[in-house]
């Protein structure tokens, strides 16, 4: 696999057979007062390294619960998780942070860019924060800008960039540590239709080189670019299939 994607891992989840994400039973319950708000109810799940996958549900579906367990956000209620070979289900707070960091690569429907920085400083970020040198850091985040398309704009700051060009950056910077996986939280939630799409052709290629993608959207267009989309409904999959409308 490129850049690094094969870590591999200490655990039974996989690792070694090419199962990066891996779920059985996986179940997250809030208590809201006399209520038991069941967000996730079962999830058995299994995503190999180099996949593409959309996450689809409607509001209260549980995708974004789900998004987070697999992104070691939360920590589910019930059931096991194995992250690229390791479980992770049962780690500490601290150890989750630390798998974030390493392993995951996060897109955020709101950028979630420092305004007063550069393009170049908020790649470097997460390579401040593993105690990166900073002639290699600058090399990792110029070399990641150059990826997705904005090598002519790093010393702009967020507000000089079009939407388009900010997601880029966060893009970026989600790449910088060379994640296992790409977490992608409606990546296209507040960009037009032209530069949606254009955001999206970048994950397909980001793909294509190797890069393992879950990608929560609501949108059935932008979900056809991936190559399988897994529906939640109710906090359980109501639907998984491989499918050939990835984008060209």
């Amino acid at each position: 696999m490129m850049n690094g994607h094969g870590r591999s891992g200490n655990g039974s989840g996989a690792g070694a057979n090419g199962v990066i994400i891996r779920t059985e039973g996986l179940r997250k319950y809030y208590v809201l007062g006399a209520e038991t708000v069941r967000a996730v109810r079962g999830v058995d799940l299994e995503v190999s390294r180099g996949e593409f996958v959309a996450i689809m549900g409607a509001s209260g579906s549980g995708k974004s619960t789900f998004m987070n367990l697999i992104g070691c956000l939360d920590t589910p209620t019930a059931g096991q998780y194995w992250l690229n070979g390791r479980e992770v289900s049962e780690l500490s707070d601290d150890q989750l942070a630390r798998v974030r960091n390493r392993d995951i690569g996060f897109v955020f429907q709101t950028f979630n860019l420092l305004p007063r920085a550069t393009a170049l400083h908020n790649v470097e970020l997460p390579l401040i924060y593993a105690g990166v040198p900073a002639r290699e850091r600058r090399k990792r985040a110029e070399e990641n800008l150059e990826r997705v398309g904005l090598g002519d704009r790093m010393h702009h700051k967020p507000p000089e960039l079009s939407g388009g060009q900010r997601q880029r950056v966060a893009i970026a910077r989600a790449l910088v540590n060379d994640p296992a996986l790409l977490l992608a939280d409606e990546p296209t939630g507040n960009l037009d239709s032209t530069t949606s799409r254009e955001i999206v052709q970048i994950l397909v290629e980001l793909n294509r080189t190797g890069q393992t993608i879950l990608m929560v959207t609501h949108e059935p267009d932008i979900a056809d670019a991936a190559s399988r989309q897994i529906h939640l409904t109710d906090g359980l999959v109501d639907r998984d299939f491989f499918n050939e409308g990835m984008m060209n």
